[in-house]
């Protein structure tokens, strides 16, 4: 999954993208309306957690552009404002989710999992042959066996399982599973898939398909 972080407070917007990194959802920065648009037509992201009162762009007028051009992400709006009719007006521009400040991140993290799940509904727990992964506690079994995995290392397996056994290529999962500070010309798919496939163990089910990308088998 890959989120935008929109919010004007530096700290705040720093802290939200460092919390979702940590639950291994790839998570960008937007610091005002203007920057959200102009990246959000770049990449397709599966969330936008959208400040209300942004400065420039307002936050209702991103998210009424955004809803005006069909654009699938969710978005989750953040507001310091708790009035229900605040919350009311929010949906009514086209926000699927509201969550007033302060937060807790906890929260914050359940919502946007939820929103991300939504377009295709996939079950609590995905699984691939013997392969099985609880994306809500970041768990992995193999054949009933635990296997400890890096967070990037399940987010790559997580959309692994998701293609249901279509090729995946290495731009295609740098770009959903790592963010925009990531550098396209590394290798660091190709590592982190070797990591994967060490610790899954035999028989290999992950596929390398040259020229292509990779596929679980």
């Amino acid at each position: 999954m890959r989120v935008l972080v929109v919010e004007d407070e530096d700290l705040l917007a720093d802290a939200i993208a460092r919390g979702l990194h940590r639950e291994a959802i790839a998570a960008d920065i937007a610091l005002d309306g203007d920057e959200a648009l102009y990246k959000a037509s770049l990449t397709a992201y599966d969330v936008i957690v959208l400040d209300r009162d942004l400065p420039g762009t307002h936050g209702d007028d991103v998210c009424r552009q955004l809803v005006a051009d069909g654009y699938e992400a969710r978005i989750l709006m953040l507001t310091a404002a708790s009035e229900i009719q605040d919350r009311v007006a929010g949906l009514n521009i086209g926000a699927d989710d509201y969550l007033g400040k302060p937060f807790a991140f906890d929260e914050l993290i359940a919502r946007v999992r939820a929103l991300g799940r939504r377009p295709s509904s996939p079950p609590p727990t995905l699984s691939r042959g013997d392969l099985v992964l609880d994306p809500s506690h970041l768990m992995v079994t193999r054949a009933g066996r635990p296997i400890g995995l890096a967070r990037r290392e399940i987010a790559v397996l997580d959309l692994l399982i998701r293609a249901d056994g279509a090729v995946l290529s290495a731009e295609e999962l740098l770009e959903r599973a790592w963010d925009e500070n990531a550098d396209p010309f590394s290798n660091a798919v190709r590592v982190t898939v070797a990591r994967l496939r060490r610790k899954l163990g035999p028989p290999a089910i992950i596929e390398t398909v040259v020229g292509s990308g990779y596929r679980l088998k």
